[in-house]
C-alpha cells in the first residue's frame, strides 16, 4: 500500500519519520522542519528527506501500478485532469471559473471541486479514475437541495463586500430550509463549508483584491508560465567536453553524457544524470525522479558538502523533440503525477534558451578540467585530451555536482540580478510584498516514484517462473500466479507488470496486483553472475554471428563469460573495450550484496533500457505548449 504521492509540509501537518509520528510545529529552512514527537512531546529537527506520510490509513489508488490501468480508465482520468488543470495551480480560482469549467466538461460544479480535491489529496492521476458506485469514506451525505441552499447562502451572504459574519450564513441557511420544508443541516456543517473556502477567494470576493494578489499570486517571470518555483522545468542532454578514464586501468574511456533539468523561474538545477550511454528515455526518467526527490542521500553518496534544497512535483516538463522524450513509459509516468510533458515549439528555439545557457555554463567549467576536449579542434590544438585525462566518471560527477550546488547556485545570475538560490528562496518564502508558494510538497513514497519512472514489460507467470530475454527468474511469491487466467479474456493467460534495472538484470521487480506492492525476484539459477542489459545484447549478437539458431539461457551466459574474458584481454587496447569493462564493473559491483526485496536502492543508476511494451513507443505525439497553439 502507498499513501499520498506528496505531503504538504506546514505547521500542523501530521507526518512520520523513522517509524515515529510527529506534528510539524515550524518550518525552519528550505530543507528542515521543527516537529513534535506525538508520543514523547519532545521537539525534534527533521530533514525533509526523512519525512514520510503519517502512519495510518492510506490512499488505495496510489498503490496501483501504471501498467495495470485499463486504457479507457486512463483516458477518462486524463480527460478529468485536463478539465481541472487550469484551476489546480491557480491560488485565487473563483467559483465563476469552476462553473465555466464544469459547463465545458458537462458536469456539475461540485464534481469539478471533487476532482480537484481527489487530485490534490493524492497527487496521482489514478485518483481520477472512475470508481465503483457506492458510499465513499468522507463523502457528503446532504441532499443536493440542501447543498444548493448552503452554496447560495455562501455566495450571496458571505462572499460579498458586506463581509457578513459566519453566523449570518448559518441563519440564512436555516431560514431558507424551513421555508422550503427541508430538514436543515447542523450549524457546524455550514461553518465547515466556510472553513473549506480558499483564503484567497474570501479576500477577493469580500473586497480585498489587492491583498489577495499580494499574498497569494506567485511572482511573475518572463518565460510563459514560469511564474513560480517548479512551474516549468526544462530538460536536455549534452555530451561533455572531457575524456574520462576507466577506474581500474586509468586509461581513456571516452566522453560522458550529461542530462540536466532546470527550474526556469529560479534557474536552480533540479536534477542531473551522468552516464557513458547515449541519451534514452531511461536516462530522462532517472533525471526526473532525482529532480522530484530530496537530494541529501545523493550528495552523501558523492561525498559532496553543501545544500541542494530542491524537490517536488513540477507542473510542466519542457523538452525538445528528441526521440528519448517521447516514450510511452515516460509519458505515462509524468501523467500519473500530474506533470505536463510538453515539447519545445517548432521554429521557436529561444524557448529552450535557459537550459542551453546552463549547458554552456557547465561546458565552460568542464573545460578547466584535465582531459578537456574544448569546443573545437582549433582550441584543442597542442593539447592531447586523452593523454591528459585523469578523472573517472564518478570523480567527474562529484566535481560537476559540487560546482552546481556550491558555485552555480550561489553566484550572481546576470539575468536574474541575484543568485539562483536566492531567487528560489524568494519564490518559496516571498519577499515582503508577495507571499511565496511555501515549501513544495514532499514525496511521500520515494521508492515508488523511482519505480514509476522505470521501464517495464508484461509477462505471464509459468511453472518455471518469469522469462525476460531468455533469462529465467523465480521466487515463491510467484506460485499463486502460475498459469493465472486473464480476468477479462476467457482462456487467455494473465499478464503482470515486471520492472528491471538494466544495469543489473540479476533481479526484477514483480507487481502483485492483490498485495498491491512489488516483490524482488532473483535469477532462477542464483549462481549466475550479475550482468547488464548491454552485456546480454552483446552475447546474443555474438551467438547470432556464430550461426547459433537456438539461443537459451546457458548459451547466453557462456557467451557473456567469453566476452568478459576477451574484454579483460583487450581493455588496455581500445576505448570501446574500456567502456564495456566499465559496464561489467558496475553490474558486478551492484550484484553480490543486492537486497532481497524492495525498498529499492537510493539510486538505481541505469543508463539505457530496451522496452517491450508497447512495440512502438513513439507513436503518440506530445501536445505542444497550450498557450502557443499548434505550430506546423
Amino acid at each position: 500500500m502507498a499513501g499520498s504521492a506528496f505531503l504538504s509540509i506546514k505547521p500542523g501537518s501530521l507526518i512520520s519519520a523513522d517509524g515515529r509520528r510527529f506534528q510539524v510545529t515550524r518550518v525552519l529552512s528550505l530543507d528542515s522542519v521543527l516537529a513534535e514527537d506525538l508520543k514523547t512531546r519532545e521537539p525534534e529537527r527533521l530533514r525533509i528527506d526523512r519525512i514520510r506520510p503519517e502512519i495510518g490509513p492510506v490512499v488505495q489508488e496510489a498503490a496501483r501500478d501504471l501498467g495495470t490501468v485499463a486504457d479507457e480508465d486512463w483516458a477518462e482520468a486524463q480527460r478529468r485532469f485536463e478539465a481541472i488543470k487550469s484551476l489546480l495551480n491557480d491560488p485565487v480560482r473563483t467559483r465563476h471559473q469552476a462553473e465555466a469549467t464544469a459547463q465545458n466538461a458537462g458536469v456539475h460544479v461540485s464534481t469539478i471541486y471533487e476532482w480537484i480535491r481527489l487530485f490534490e489529496d493524492s497527487g496521482h492521476l489514478t485518483s481520477l479514475i472512475p470508481q465503483r458506485r457506492g458510499r465513499k469514506l468522507g463523502s457528503r451525505l446532504l441532499s443536493s437541495a440542501v447543498e444548493r441552499i448552503i452554496d447560495g447562502a455562501i455566495q450571496d451572504c458571505y462572499l460579498t463586500r458586506q463581509r457578513r459574519r459566519p453566523q449570518d450564513v448559518v441563519d440564512t441557511v436555516l431560514a431558507q430550509c424551513r421555508t422550503a420544508g427541508i430538514e436543515p443541516p447542523h450549524p457546524n456543517t455550514v461553518r465547515s463549508r466556510l472553513r473549506d473556502l480558499p483564503a484567497a477567494t474570501i479576500l477577493r470576493r469580500r473586497g480585498s483584491r489587492d491583498a489577495a494578489r499580494n499574498r497569494f499570486e506567485p511572482i511573475r517571470g518572463n518565460f510563459p508560465g514560469a511564474d513560480f518555483p517548479l512551474a516549468v522545468v526544462q530538460i536536455d542532454h549534452t555530451e561533455a567536453d572531457i575524456i574520462v578514464v576507466e577506474e581500474h586501468s586509468r586509461l581513456p574511456m571516452g566522453r560522458p553524457w550529461i542530462t540536466l533539468a532546470l527550474d526556469v523561474f529560479s534557474r536552480m538545477v533540479v536534477g542531473c544524470y551522468i552516464s557513458m550511454e547515449k541519451p534514452s528515455a531511461a536516462s530522462v526518467g532517472l533525471c526526473l525522479s532525482r529532480a522530484i526527490l530530496p537530494k541529501h542521500e545523493y550528495l552523501a553518496s558523492l561525498e559532496v558538502r553543501g545544500e541542494w534544497p530542491v524537490w517536488g512535483r513540477m507542473a510542466v516538463v519542457h523538452a525538445d523533440n528528441a526521440r528519448e522524450f517521447r516514450g510511452a513509459m515516460l509519458r505515462r509516468a509524468c501523467q500519473q503525477y500530474g506533470i505536463d510533458l510538453q515539447m519545445r515549439p517548432v521554429k521557436l528555439p529561444h524557448y529552450g534558451g535557459h537550459i542551453e545557457r546552463l549547458m554552456g555554463t557547465s561546458s565552460n567549467e568542464i573545460r578547466k578540467l584535465p582531459g578537456a576536449t574544448f569546443s573545437s579542434p582549433a582550441h584543442r590544438k597542442g593539447y592531447d585530451s586523452e593523454k591528459e585525462a585523469a578523472l573517472t566518471l564518478e570523480e567527474f560527477e562529484r566535481y560537476l555536482v559540487d560546482f552546481i550546488v556550491n558555485v552555480y547556485h550561489q553566484r550572481l545570475h546576470a539575468e536574474l540580478t541575484m543568485p539562483p538560490r536566492r531567487r528560489w528562496e524568494i519564490g518559496i518564502w516571498g519577499d515582503g510584498e508577495r507571499t511565496g508558494t511555501s515549501l513544495p510538497d514532499v514525496p511521500g513514497d520515494p521508492d515508488r516514484i523511482r519505480l514509476d519512472f522505470l521501464p517495464f514489460v508484461e509477462r505471464t507467470v509459468q511453472p518455471y517462473g518469469l522469462v525476460i530475454d531468455d533469462v529465467y527468474y523465480y521466487d515463491e511469491v510467484l506460485n499463486r500466479w502460475i498459469s493465472a487466467e486473464d480476468l477479462e479474456h476467457t482462456g487467455a493467460k494473465r499478464s503482470f507488470i515486471v520492472r528491471r534495472d538494466p544495469r543489473d538484470i540479476s533481479r526484477v521487480y514483480f507487481y502483485d496486483p492483490e498485495a498491491e506492492q512489488y516483490f524482488t525476484i532473483p535469477y532462477r539459477d542464483t549462481a549466475r553472475p550479475p550482468v547488464s542489459v548491454w552485456e546480454l545484447r552483446a552475447a546474443r549478437q555474438r551467438l547470432k554471428e556464430e550461426g547459433r539458431r537456438h539461443v537459451d539461457e546457458n548459451a547466453l551466459f557462456e557467451a557473456v563469460a567469453r566476452l568478459r574474458q576477451q574484454v579483460e584481454e583487450a581493455v588496455l587496447k581500445t576505448k570501446a573495450a574500456r567502456r564495456q569493462f566499465h559496464r561489467i564493473g558496475r553490474a558486478t559491483k551492484a550484484g553480490p550484496n543486492r537486497s532481497p526485496a524492495v525498498p529499492l536502492p537510493a539510486d538505481l543508476g541505469y543508463d539505457k533500457v530496451e522496452r517491450t511494451l508497447p512495440d512502438d513507443i513513439f507513436v503518440e505525439a506530445i501536445q505542444p505548449f497550450d498557450d502557443l497553439g499548434n505550430t506546423p
